[in-house]
């Protein structure tokens, strides 16, 4: 009999392989296996207590917490889907979401309750209301607490649900480039091969100590909760990355494996550190992804801290990753400067990622790191589907190839290397930015007759998102203003941190905005951080 995978699967081989061994670090809160697994199976008790069933949606609203663990595995026991949400959106965000996403539950670090209160009567779908806390006694009216809920749970067996290997798992709303966010359904199979992958190319084993630096909504933390679990390995939850103490805590923790973003390392290499900090800092691998980091950055941290960077790369779509940017065998002997060069590439596919890189009439581009093509995937980790977004989805998958947007080269070694996005998406700081909703923002000011968002290089954030506005006639607005307005209605990541004022914006001849030339005629090597 063929069994579907699930990634409870994961844990199970953790409870009967690992009982007793420390699983989560968590502040001062340490669990075991055996622990873990009395939480996971508690949430699923209490979810079935709230009538939650198979196909309902279940979202968490929160920082890096052990308790989003608990859903990982406890919502694919059950059979419910999981929604974790970015926690550093705005309430209309928060809102659409929610509703769109169909949300029966929804659970909320308890920072957050008040920004969803606000909201409460517009949410449509929602059944119950949760506040995730360490002081019950302050949770406030309305809400139940998550820490009694699973408390008071049932002590009864959990059947788990019958569920098929395709079914919808997760559902991760992701910016795109439509100024609304689209929910991407990934399948059960889709995540198990995804954490597979993980293992092999990680290298994972149960004397690791993974750091969850990487926020876990994002792609379900890369999937790396379920590959962490699977192999045994120990879970250090950092809930905000800040270089000092994270330092601390990888030196006091032995961390041996974190996933960080470009501008996480950027901030490590410019935090200052002593010589006997250094030698006391434990060896560790390092993978990275979003905006490529450049050859210095990677060089710097292995030369100086002694961690291993390995990049990879992949989109939500794909669950996350289809390639990973390591140095083949016959490589290792090459000069230090020619493998840095390796490492900053995009990669080579993934174990069953079929991988091509085509030009507009679907051609595929010769391997000689000049042509420039997109990049297309076929694979088991190719989401389903949008959700509720059809056309959306068919607009990417076609023929069975899953469209990336993104442009590339090819070597004759098989790597490929993002040059350029086809999509006007931003990603700054590891976030994803719609350059069109920051652009709808820009254009409700009432100064602004036209604008465009693009790009421009950030020496903290990678990517920084950056306007350039034409003014109404008369109109009068400072950059300072501008940036000040969309502060004040937009999450922070997504504002613009550069303003540049020009009379007309260049266009094609069937008008749309040309932002390759806004990029070289403003832009090019202007960097500028406002805080």
């Amino acid at each position: 009999m063929i069994v579907p995978l699930n990634e409870y699967d994961f844990l199970k081989r953790a409870l009967a392989v690992y009982p007793e061994r420390e699983a989560i670090v968590s502040g001062d809160l340490r669990l075991t296996y055996r622990q873990l697994g009395e939480r996971v199976h508690a949430w699923a008790r209490a979810m079935r207590e709230l009538d939650i069933r198979k196909g309902d949606r279940v979202a968490i609203i929160s920082q890096n917490s052990h308790r989003i663990i608990d859903g990982f595995f406890g919502a694919p026991l059950i059979g419910a889907v999981y929604m974790p949400i970015n926690f550093r959106l705005v309430a209309s965000d928060f809102e659409y979401i929610l509703n769109h996403g169909g949300a029966r539950v929804v659970i909320v670090e308890d920072h957050l309750a008040e920004t969803i209160d606000a909201i409460r009567p517009q949410l449509t779908s929602v059944e119950h209301f949760i506040i995730s806390t360490d002081d019950a006694a302050a949770r406030p009216p309305g809400w139940q607490d998550y820490e009694m809920l699973l408390g008071s749970a049932t002590l009864s067996e959990v059947v788990p649900a019958d569920v098929d290997e395709n079914d919808t798992t997760t559902i991760l709303y992701t910016s795109g480039t439509t100024g609304r966010p689209k929910g991407v359904c990934l399948t059960h199979r889709n995540v198990y091969l995804n954490a597979l992958n993980s293992i092999i190319e990680f290298g994972l084993r149960d004397t690791d100590t993974y750091f969850h630096t990487l926020a876990m909504f994002h792609c379900n933390g890369w999937g790396l909760p379920y590959a962490v679990t699977g192999v045994g390995a120990r879970h250090v939850v950092v809930p905000k990355y800040e270089p000092g103490a994270f330092f601390d805590l990888a030196m006091k923790e032995g961390m041996t494996f974190a996933c960080m973003p470009p501008t996480m390392i950027n901030m490590a290499m410019n935090h200052p550190l002593t010589d006997e900090q250094k030698a006391a800092l434990p060896r560790a691998r390092i993978a990275t992804a979003g905006s490529a980091p450049p050859m210095a950055l990677i060089q710097a941290m292995q030369e100086r801290l002694g961690w291993n960077v390995t990049q990879i790369y992949g989109l939500t779509e794909t669950s996350p990753f289809l390639t990973v940017s390591r140095i083949k065998p016959h490589m290792r002997d090459w000069p230090a400067q020619d493998r840095y060069r390796v490492q900053t590439k995009t990669g080579y596919p993934m174990l069953g990622v079929d991988l091509r890189v085509v030009d507009d009439e679907g051609r595929d581009i010769p391997g000689d790191s000049q042509a420039v093509g997109e990049v297309i995937a076929r694979s088991n980790v190719v989401m389903s589907g949008y959700w509720r977004q059809p056309e959306a989805t068919d607009a990417v998958i076609v023929d069975g190839w899953f469209h990336t947007g993104d442009m590339a080269t090819l070597d004759d070694e098989g790597f490929i290397e993002i040059v350029d996005r086809k999509k006007d998406l931003i990603i700054s700081g590891g976030e994803n930015v719609s350059s069109i909703e920051v652009e709808g923002m820009l254009y409700k000011h009432t100064a602004v007759l036209e604008a465009a968002c693009i790009a421009i290089p950030d020496e903290k954030w990678g990517e920084a998102p950056a306007a350039i506005v034409v003014l109404k006639p008369g109109a009068e607005a400072s950059e300072d203003e501008i940036i000040d307005f969309c502060r004040e209605h937009m999450a922070h990541f997504k504002c613009p941190r550069s303003v540049a004022f020009v009379d007309a914006l260049p266009r094609t001849a069937t008008g749309k905005i040309q932002k390759n030339q806004l990029r070289d005629k403003y832009w090019q090597g202007r960097s500028r951080k406002v805080n």
